[in-house]
């Protein structure tokens, strides 16, 4: 277990970044998936303080097509960011339940605020299929889900990387990327030369999943106060997790991922974590969701025996 006893779930039903539509139903269903109640059975005080508002998009304009709805995805996030910069003040580990991923510019942007305020900073583990380090000139969709890593690191609209008003939000050599395996051929330069140190399947195939969880750890560890968990739902393998939106064969599997997370947990650097992309219009039986919930337990101390 941590050394915060106390877990603050903060939902962020945002699909404003996402190119399906559905995902702003994922801390629906991770919350029928009894998230509070299975972490309350590790030892932990949950509390839920409930979601972030999020514009709907009927009823917003879509803005520039290399951006889609930015205005509406910073705000969100500005929020998000608020929200979760007060829990950790208050002694709280935040839970961030998404929404699609554009949403971790919002909690890394809380979460590297608070530290900065103790002159401390921190690192980012981010488990993905998808590397998210597009920018407005690079995105073949204009999908804001498919940039926020690089916002994190100060590449992209002012909007996103310059809430509470500096930038980058972490350094690019603190961060390591989990489970790459689907990057865009503009983008792909982008990665190579940030500094962020991308672990693709190929490296997990090689090198297996034990050595690269630690390498990322240390990556994100270094100089730091600990680090902020991103699990993106589609680094599992679609066979595991269906209920995604941009869903990629040959991810990581079922034990593999409950492996990174007990990893995780072991290193006990956490600071704060969040699950993004459950879709569970595209799911089956919201088996999604349930995965998702037991792989946070793993994050946060559950065991085998």
């Amino acid at each position: 277990m941590m050394k915060q006893n106390t877990i603050a779930i903060i939902g962020a039903p945002m699909d404003l970044g996402a190119g399906r539509r559905g995902v702003d139903m994922g801390p629906s269903a991770l919350r029928v998936a009894n998230m509070q109640s299975r972490v309350a059975s590790l030892g932990y005080r949950v509390e839920d303080l409930g979601n972030v508002g999020v514009e709907q998009a009927e009823s917003s304009p879509v803005g520039a097509a290399k951006a889609r709805y930015l205005k509406q995805i910073a705000e969100t996030c500005t929020r998000l960011a608020e929200k979760v910069d007060r829990a950790l003040h208050q002694g709280k580990v935040p839970l961030v339940l998404g929404g699609d991923h554009s949403l971790a510019v919002g909690s890394v942007s809380g979460v590297s605020n608070h530290f900065r305020k103790r002159g401390e900073k921190v690192g980012v583990i981010w488990v993905d299929a998808h590397a998210d380090m597009n920018t407005p000139r690079t995105s073949p969709s204009g999908n804001v889900h498919g940039m926020p890593l690089a916002a994190l690191t100060g590449n992209g609209p002012r909007a996103l990387t310059h809430i509470f008003d500096y930038a980058p939000k972490v350094d690019a050599r603190n961060v390591a990327i989990v489970g790459l395996r689907d990057i865009d051929i503009l983008e792909a330069p982008h990665v190579r030369k940030s500094g962020v140190r991308a672990f693709t399947m190929r490296d997990i195939d090689q090198r297996g999943l034990t050595r690269v969880m630690e390498d990322a750890i240390e990556i994100a560890s270094a100089g730091t106060a600990g680090f902020h968990l991103s699990f993106d739902m589609d680094s599992v393998d679609p066979d595991e997790a269906p209920g995604v939106g941009t869903p990629v064969r040959g991810g990581i599997t079922y034990r593999e991922a409950h492996l990174a997370m007990e990893i995780v947990s072991d290193a006990a650097k956490l600071v704060s974590l969040e699950v993004v992309e459950v879709n569970p219009v595209l799911d089956i039986s919201n088996r999604t969701a349930a995965l998702a919930v037991e792989l946070m337990m793993s994050a946060l101390g559950k065991r085998i025996l």
